[in-house]
């Protein structure tokens, strides 16, 4: 019977395989460094400051408009960096006429005037977008499948941020109906107790009156006159003082009429 080892081949690497090979890395890193050109990052930006500022146009009161404003800007002036490097000059005009308009937002007093800058915001953010694109269309290519994953992650990190944004408007929503039912029930509270003190005063006056008519007290009629502007700018706290004041001193035109209703 034979015995005997077998030994392992051994692979050597020819000159030209080494060739093969160094050019197979430097093709790698090129796709690696070229991947994701200056006008990608500028248009990941400003899609992303478009799609605030459509939030900002479509918000139904003041303080969401300045959020999604304010997000837009923030989104424009990130794109400002790459767009420089990018050579699209005309994307990067638009996005300093967008910030110059959306940043007057914020000082805005009512929520129509914030629109006005708004309206005029969105539009330049979109031509911006359209823009960039054509800035970037010579330089994009197809054939590679890391540039698909590159941009499918792009996409889902604007999706993610887009759900968050969704979410703190939902709470930013919440938080002013409950601001608004709770200034409704403050509004009507407070009416029923000016009713309940008016309707008292009334009744004191009347009762007043008449005593003093039936006393034959030759006497100047005790009258009530308030300021509505007055009464209505008052806490809870303030319009109980208010009143119980002013029926302290009703009581005492009556008390002081009845002491020289006999002289």
């Amino acid at each position: 019977m034979f015995f005997g080892t077998f030994a392992s081949p051994i692979y050597v690497l020819t000159s030209n395989d080494m060739k093969y090979y160094y050019t197979f890395l430097f093709l790698i890193a090129s796709f690696l460094s070229n991947a994701q050109t200056p006008c990608d990052d500028a248009n990941y930006y400003l899609v992303s400051a478009y799609s605030h500022v459509k939030s900002s146009y479509d918000a139904n009161n003041i303080s969401h408009l300045k959020y999604f404003a304010n997000r837009s800007v923030e989104s424009l002036k990130l794109s400002k960096k790459t767009l420089s490097t990018c050579g699209c000059e005309t994307a990067l005009e638009l996005a300093d006429k967008a910030i110059e308009l959306l940043t007057k937002v914020d000082a805005a007093e009512t929520y129509e005037d914030g629109r006005f800058f708004v309206k005029q915001g969105r539009e330049l953010s979109k031509q911006s977008v359209i823009e960039i694109d054509k800035c970037a269309a010579p330089t994009k290519t197809v054939t590679i499948s890391n540039t698909q994953t590159l941009s499918d992650l792009e996409k889902e990190q604007l999706k993610l941020q887009q759900q968050q944004d969704a979410l703190k408007l939902k709470e930013a929503e919440l938080k002013t109906k409950m601001a608004e039912q709770k200034e409704k029930t403050l509004v009507l509270e407070k009416e029923q107790l000016i009713v309940s003190y008016k309707n008292a005063i009334a009744t004191n006056i009347k009762t007043y009156n008449e005593t003093l008519n039936v006393c034959n007290c030759n006497h100047k009629v005790i009258e009530y006159t308030e300021n509505q502007e007055t009464v209505a700018s008052k806490t809870m706290d303030d319009l109980k003082k208010y009143y119980l004041l002013n029926l302290e001193m009703l009581a005492a035109k009556y008390t002081q009429a009845l002491r020289t209703c006999g002289n």
